[in-house]
């Protein structure tokens, strides 16, 4: 009778040990799945950083265009009060010699006062007709310019259409996900539960198994062994059950913060495109509200050295043609701020293209000032590479007309432009990834160079070496030209010594 008790209590352990087994590899797959999601978090968490430093890095940009804004038009009224000081003069001078004229046209005889009235109607009808066909030629420019305009407008309309949807498509995604994690958490629920639920039948049986123990120390010393191990093996599963409540409680709160960011990203997102609304209108009033005044002034101050060129004295013509080269640079200097305003919304279609037939083409541009300056431009061994074609031609163009124009009198200019494929592991630079192969393309001068404490500064917005005086530009070039770079998720660096040339380095990841 007592064997058989036996050989029923052995079967019970061995039972509860097999599901002790199964419940440790349900544990073991319980923990791998948790593992897998602590690893999907800290992805989620490491994209929202990345978001969040790309909306700091669009709001500063966003704060530095309106204090430019904020200076140009300071600039703008104190050139306007200028324009109407030298109006009060004219018209002091025109009221004087407007009597000197009537002094004169009774000193003069009839005829003669018939022969000037005539003349003057000729020449109004002149002028008149004169202002007509530049009326008209303005026209035709205004309506081009209106032409261009509302295709960028339709441009970036389909742009922001785009934007739109793959805003919508994420939000689907979200929620798709909100719903798989809500599945999942049900899911947790359940089977803790069912832990729960085993777990009372655990211990229903180890008390059971503890009673059979008891019976089984007084005929076997190894039995004894089994049951502590036993023992052991349900504290440790306890343990094991409340480990999981918290880290289910855990899980839940990393939900309640997800959920948190997620409508974060949602704010950031609709104030990002509040911004680049603001960035458009500002687009806007650069290309045309504030070139059209501009272009009247240059007008009027062409028509006064022409027409009242006899009635200025030197000083007055020497002012109006002050006026004229301000009037030219500020006209340049808005052209070069839209040009970089459109830098970041353009379309980002990347394409293989040829970096000879590049400087083939700015080259022929350039075709004046290479045979002013004899230079010698030069592509040594150039690889394709993947890029965004109009931008990487605009970027080329800044680089070469710069060593021109930075080049040494008496010095025939000599610029080469070389590119290989490297990989980042092997570049000095810590910005570059160590797996990924580069185009690495450099262009170099022999022009006045610079010192190397400006390796930085050059590329900074406004940022100019030389006086206007010596060197015409406005700062904004190499500023485009980083730009440019970075929105091909590469890097550039420049070296210089006075006197003995620059040289600029490039990496463009190869797709």
């Amino acid at each position: 009778m007592k064997n058989d008790m036996y050989m029923l209590k052995s079967d019970e352990l061995i039972e509860a040990n097999k599901e002790l087994a199964f419940q440790h590899v349900e544990k073991e797959k319980r923990a791998a799945e948790l593992g897998i999601a602590n690893i999907e978090l800290a992805f989620q968490n490491e994209e929202k950083e990345k978001r969040a430093e790309e909306l700091s890095v669009a709001n500063k940009e966003l704060l530095f265009q309106n204090e430019e804004k904020e200076k140009r038009a300071g600039e703008l009224i104190i050139a306007n009060k200028e324009l109407l000081f030298q109006n009060g003069e004219k018209e002091k001078r025109a009221a004087e010699l407007s009597i000197a004229n009537k002094e004169l046209i009774f000193q003069n005889e009839e005829k003669e006062k018939r022969a000037a009235e005539l003349i003057i109607a000729n020449k109004e009808l002149a002028f008149q007709n004169e202002e007509k066909e530049k009326r008209a030629a303005e026209l035709i420019i205004a309506n081009k310019e209106l032409v261009f305009q509302n295709e960028e407008k339709e441009k970036r309309a389909a742009e922001l259409i785009i934007a739109n949807k793959e805003l919508i498509f994420q939000n689907e995604e979200k929620e798709k996900r909100a719903a798989e994690l809500i599945i999942a958490n049900k899911e947790l629920a359940f089977q803790n539960e069912e832990k729960e639920k085993r777990a009372e039948e655990k211990e229903k049986r180890a008390a059971e198994l503890i009673i059979a123990n008891k019976e089984l120390a007084f005929q076997n010393s190894d039995n004894e062994k089994l049951a502590a191990a036993l023992i052991i093996a349900n504290e440790e599963l306890a343990f094991q059950n409340q480990e999981k409540e918290k880290r289910a409680a855990e899980l839940i709160i990393a939900n309640k913060e997800l959920a948190f960011q997620n409508e974060e990203k949602e704010k950031r997102a609709a104030e990002l495109f509040i911004a680049n609304k603001e960035l458009l209108a500002f687009t806007y009033v650069s290309s045309h509200d504030l070139q059209e005044p501009l272009r009247k002034i240059q007008t009027f101050v062409t028509i006064i050295l022409q027409n009242e060129s006899e009635n200025l004295s030197e000083n007055g013509k020497y002012n109006f043609g002050r006026m004229q080269l301000a009037a030219g640079r500020m006209q340049q200097l808005i052209e070069d701020l839209l040009a970089f305003s459109r830098i970041s919304t353009t379309d980002h279609k990347f394409e293989p293209t040829d970096l000879g037939v590049i400087i083939e083409e700015i080259n022929s541009d350039l075709k004046d000032t290479v045979l002013e300056k004899q230079a010698i431009i030069e592509g040594i061994d150039l690889c394709p590479v993947d890029v965004i074609p109009f931008q990487f031609r605009q970027l080329m163009y800044n680089l070469i007309s710069n060593a021109l124009k930075f080049s040494r009198t008496g010095i025939p200019a000599h610029i080469v432009i070389t590119s290989n494929i490297i990989k980042g592991g092997d570049l000095p630079n810590s910005k570059l990834s160590a797996e990924k192969p580069y185009c690495h393309i450099k262009v170099k001068d022999n022009g006045i160079g610079f010192e190397p404490e400006f390796s930085e500064r050059i590329f900074e917005v406004f940022q100019k070496l030389h006086s206007k005086e010596v060197y015409a530009g406005t700062g904004i070039g190499l500023a485009i030209v980083k730009k440019i770079v970075e929105n091909h998720n590469g890097t550039i660096t420049a070296k210089g010594e006075l006197n003995k040339g620059a040289t600029f380095d490039i990496y463009i990841p190869v797709h």
